[in-house]
């Protein structure tokens, strides 16, 4: 017999892993070679053995691949990073270890109560990776549920699972016949499905699936791990966050304890509203605007631009009805308020957010301004209180001591013997309420203090006695100004220059009598002086017997006989005269002024030219005529 025919052919043949097909081949040569009965039992049998051991060491390298992926399986659980890159790996071993058309993963959905494709390995139908299977619909539904494994050689043709016409439409447009479906399973709970799945009919061994059964234990660890971890890092994530805020509230705190100290401390060594925004900003970084009541600028610290005037109205009043401070796009506001009494607000721009604590802090710094500001305001009072004082006294009739005047007045840094105007507001600015009228006074006060002057209340009226020599100039800043705070037309009469406490006190009486002229002449909410008012002015400045009786002269002369006789019958010829020059000589317009018949006014002037003489109406005579009923007027009126 040659080698070819002997049973270490066979040998041979397993040592080169050569084809089942292949070990025919010793057998065919040797009926060939026409070899007795007895030598081809032998090599039938040797052949039977040779793929035995053939089969055997297939089942191990099969094993020895299986046993690969699974460690393979387990380096990814414990390297995981990536939930979906390992439930990938894991569906992709399985394609590859069954020999599978196609692999894939389901995962129960609680909320729906159904399950979802969560993961395709060989697919190529997009509506098969959308699939959504009912719980114990199909073959996945059905494990999901039960919760155990089961196999089909042809699924489309196998009526033991609830067919459906979404899934069976997905499944026949992926084209799969034979398909192995094992649960994903933690513990006792049901998680997923695994699937191989193939696109003809073909039985899936035991081993195949024990070795999905494995793989699929292995995702749900992975699965369960990943959800783990993911709360892991959720509560490190948590305890971060917490001790950031701890650390961030312990911080604010110790700034708002230093805050609270360093703006105490400036309370009590007499700082300014200055040094509270300074103190702020520096606090909480930023810039910041301290506003009073009427929105003028007390502070400045930082670069920051005025709000707009109706936003901080807004802002400011919101604050002051919560209580709290607010925001407003990059600004915060707080009011700075003493009981209902609104004293003005604190405007931040910060660097930074503000947390509660930072917040306290310029709520606090809005109650030290407030303090400031209240304390500042009684500070002024009683100050105004001594400047009017003296201001009162040096314009009362009859004067006082002179010297004492003069002493009292160098105490709060004033000459008297230095020129000075005396402006009188009139009660056009001040008749409203007592609010008004304290408002009206303590702006008086300000604005003389600041220049160097005095301000004081007198006889229903605000008199305010300034530097310098410009009289009808500065009526006129007074009565512009102050209509400003009062909102309303304010009219300002003034006079002099005057020095020493005797002009000063006489000087006063024509401020007084220009303000009264100014209402005569029809000129109120204007400011001016005596010099400015031409004859008027005159007039206001003959002060003594010798000018009151020159006037009276000129008032006999001139108007005298219709003046008594209005006297004694109680007439209105006067009124009837200051109406008809009022309106250049019309009769028409005149009777429509008095509300009376034009026949009226007619009849009235024929008197009138009866008591003075036919010529009254000449241009000499009706010049006369119109400056005497003027100086009648105002010598009334400042009687």
């Amino acid at each position: 017999m040659s080698v070819m025919s002997s049973p270490v052919e066979f040998l041979e043949l397993l040592a080169r892993e050569a084809a089942a097909v292949e070990f025919e081949g010793p057998l065919v040569a040797a009926r060939a070679a026409g070899l007795p009965a007895d030598r081809l039992a032998e090599l039938e049998q040797a052949k039977t053995v040779a793929l035995r051991v053939r089969a055997l060491l297939e089942r191990r390298r099969r094993r020895e691949t299986e046993l690969s992926g699974l460690y393979d399986t387990v380096s990814d659980l414990a390297g995981l990073r990536d939930l979906d890159d390992v439930l990938r790996a894991i569906v992709h071993r399985a394609r590859h270890l069954l020999g599978a058309d196609v692999a894939y993963m389901t995962l129960n959905d609680e909320e729906r109560g159904d399950t979802y494709m969560r993961v395709t390995d060989g697919s190529v139908s997009a509506r098969f990776q959308r699939l959504r299977l009912p719980m114990g619909a199909g073959l996945g539904g059905l494990v999901a549920q039960s919760g155990a494994p089961y196999v089909t050689a042809n699924y489309p043709e196998d009526d033991r699972f609830h067919h459906t016409g979404e899934i069976d439409a997905g499944v026949g447009e992926e084209g799969l016949v034979a398909i192995l479906g094992v649960p994903l399973r933690l513990g006792s709970t049901s998680i997923g499905v695994l699937y191989a799945a193939n696109r003809s009919a073909r039985p899936f061994v035991r081993e195949e699936v024990a070795l999905l059964v494995s793989l699929a234990a292995h995702a749900a660890v992975a699965i369960d791990t990943a959800r783990l971890l993911a709360e892991t890092r959720s509560a490190l994530e948590e305890l971060s966050a917490a001790n950031t805020t701890i650390r961030a509230h312990s911080s604010s705190v110790e700034r708002a304890a230093a805050a609270h100290d360093r703006m105490t401390a400036l309370v009590l060594r007499g700082g300014g509203v200055e040094d509270v925004a300074a103190a702020v900003t520096e606090v909480l970084g930023g810039a910041l605007l301290a506003l009073d009541a009427e929105g003028r600028l007390l502070a400045r610290v930082g670069e920051i631009e005025e709000p707009d005037r109706a936003d901080m109205v807004e802002a400011v009043a919101a604050s002051r009805t919560e209580g709290r401070s607010v925001r407003r796009g990059p600004l915060w506001y707080a009011a700075v308020v003493a009981g209902a009494e609104n004293l003005g607000a604190l405007v931040l721009r910060p660097d930074d957010d503000l947390v509660d604590a930072d917040q306290r802090i310029l709520e606090r710094a809005a109650l030290v301004t407030a303090l400031l500001l209240l304390f500042r305001r009684t500070v002024a009072e009683a100050e105004g209180r001594v400047r009017g004082e003296l201001l009162d006294d040096l314009i009362a009739r009859p004067l006082r001591d002179t010297d004492a005047l003069r002493s009292r007045a160098r105490r709060l840094g004033i000459d008297l013997d230095a020129p000075h105007v005396l402006v009188a507001v009139g009660d056009d600015a001040i008749a409203a309420t007592g609010s008004a009228r304290l408002r009206v006074l303590s702006w008086a006060t300000t604005y003389a203090s600041t220049r160097g002057g005095l301000a004081a209340a007198r006889d229903g009226r605000v008199v305010l006695m300034l530097p310098g020599r410009d009289a009808g100039g500065s009526a006129r800043s007074v009565a512009r100004d102050l209509s400003r705070v009062t909102g309303r037309p304010v009219t300002a009469g003034a006079s002099g220059p005057a020095c020493g406490p005797t002009a000063l006190a006489a000087t006063f009486t024509e401020a007084d009598r220009c303000l009264t002229a100014l209402g005569a002449l029809g000129r109120a909410g204007e400011g001016a002086s005596t010099a400015e008012l031409g004859f008027v002015g005159l007039l206001l400045g003959t002060v003594g017997d010798q000018g009151e009786r020159d006037v009276a002269r000129f008032l006999t002369a001139t108007v005298g006989p219709v003046l008594d006789y209005d006297a004694r019958r109680g007439t209105a010829l006067v009124r009837t005269l200051e109406a008809y020059f009022g309106v250049g000589g019309s009769l028409a317009r005149a009777a429509e002024q008095l509300h009376v018949h034009v026949n009226t006014v007619t009849q009235r002037l024929e008197r009138v030219g009866q008591l003075l003489g036919a010529d009254w109406q000449k241009p000499e005579r009706a010049l006369e005529v119109q400056l005497a009923l003027r100086l009648h007027r105002l010598r009334t009126l400042t009687s």
